[in-house]
């Protein structure tokens, strides 16, 4: 990854804003900006393209070997974290500059730690720094396409392994438990979530592994977010223990046939809130659009939800509306379910933006039953 070109690109954002430097610490940015994904840790990024990193002193060495920056200092506690953040910021003139924050990451008590004198100083003003950062982390350089591709073979071996485990007897933990022993073989380092519902349990739209049992027939529903080398894949599929109804599979073909109508649609200039009505356009017009829940699209990268965000979504998350669609902008299709009255049905890829036609990066089966 270039985190020179990156750098650049962000101090180019930082001088149109007026904003005199970045202080984050959300893991995803940080490894985005310096290679390294660390907690308890932070990264000043100047609009003069210097990079200093605050870590614990007991993970200086292994960060200073993965890690891309200009200055790297260590400290042992929250107090003496807060003091070389402020001794940076006089360090870089940064005085009486506007200070980006990551408004949409931190809570409100991490927020005042922050802008506290004893790190902010007295004449220094902060202001919210995510739409920056997400228009830059939005379109893809090609070594991320790359690794997403592997996040979506990953995320694949865990569906099939779930499908394997989800028999009659089976509970929804020992289905998540294959599905992501199955990730780790294949290469995942962590799980954003994994969720695995059952029977009634699929009209759930968030739905976390319990210990219920799987029985005959049920629906199942797998949504998985492998992530490897710091990039994630999402996956979703809806399977059957067995024979479903006609009413499940008519369901679960409509909201196919929209997933991939939507999938066609993911160009560059074309608007999310376009793939949004694309998918839901079909459901609607089957009188089954009060069943629909969630937003259909979101972008994948480093964090399995992050920019491009549909309208009321970026809202929730802090974010500003998204733009028409730029090629290598990566986006999962599909977020949303059919709820029906007794049973849900979800279908999601991850897909890359072209200028031509979209690259489905998961590519598993969809059709289950």
């Amino acid at each position: 990854m270039s985190y020179k070109e990156r750098i650049t690109r962000a101090a180019e954002l930082m001088r149109d804003a007026d904003i005199g430097a970045l202080l984050l610490t959300k893991p995803a940015n940080l490894l985005y900006f310096t290679g390294a994904s660390q907690l308890c840790a932070y990264a000043i990024v100047s609009r003069e393209g210097e990079v200093a990193l605050g870590v614990p002193f007991i993970d200086l060495d292994d960060v200073s070997r993965r890690a891309h920056f200009d200055q790297i200092t260590g400290f042992n506690d929250e107090v003496s974290m807060l003091h070389s953040i402020s001794h940076l910021f006089h360090r870089f003139g940064l005085e009486r500059a506007r200070i980006g924050l990551e408004y949409a990451f931190l809570t409100k008590s991490r927020e005042a730690m922050f802008t506290h004198p004893h790190s902010l100083p007295p004449d220094a003003t902060s202001v919210d720094a995510t739409p920056l950062v997400s228009e830059l982390r939005m379109v893809k350089e090609e070594e991320e396409i790359e690794l997403l591709k592997g996040a979506g073979r990953v995320a694949q071996a865990g569906i099939a392994a779930a499908i394997k485990a989800a028999r009659p007897g089976a509970s929804e933990i020992e289905v998540a438990a294959e599905a992501e022993h199955a990730m780790r073989m294949a290469g995942a380092e962590s799980f954003y979530h994994t969720y695995v519902a059952s029977g009634p349990r699929t009209k759930v739209a968030h739905g976390y592994p319990t210990y219920r049992v799987i029985e005959e027939n049920d629906l199942v529903t797998v949504d998985l977010h492998p992530v490897c080398h710091g990039y994630s894949g999402d996956l979703c599929r809806t399977f059957c223990a067995g024979t479903p109804t006609g009413t499940q599979r008519k369901a679960l073909e409509l909201l196919l046939s929209a997933q991939q109508d939507a999938i066609w649609k993911a160009r560059e200039g074309v608007g999310v809130r376009e793939l949004e009505e694309a998918m839901h356009a079909p459901v609607k017009a089957a009188g089954l659009g009060e069943h629909l829940f969630g937003p259909p699209i979101h972008g994948v990268g480093i964090e399995f939800e992050e920019a491009p965000l549909p309208s009321g979504h970026a809202y929730f998350h802090g974010e500003g509306d998204p733009p028409p669609l730029r090629s290598n902008t990566v986006l999962a299709v599909g977020n949303c379910g059919l709820y029906m009255d007794d049973f849900g049905v979800r279908v999601e890829d991850t897909v890359v933006v072209t200028a031509t036609e979209p690259v489905v990066l998961t590519d598993y089966a969809r059709k289950l039953f």
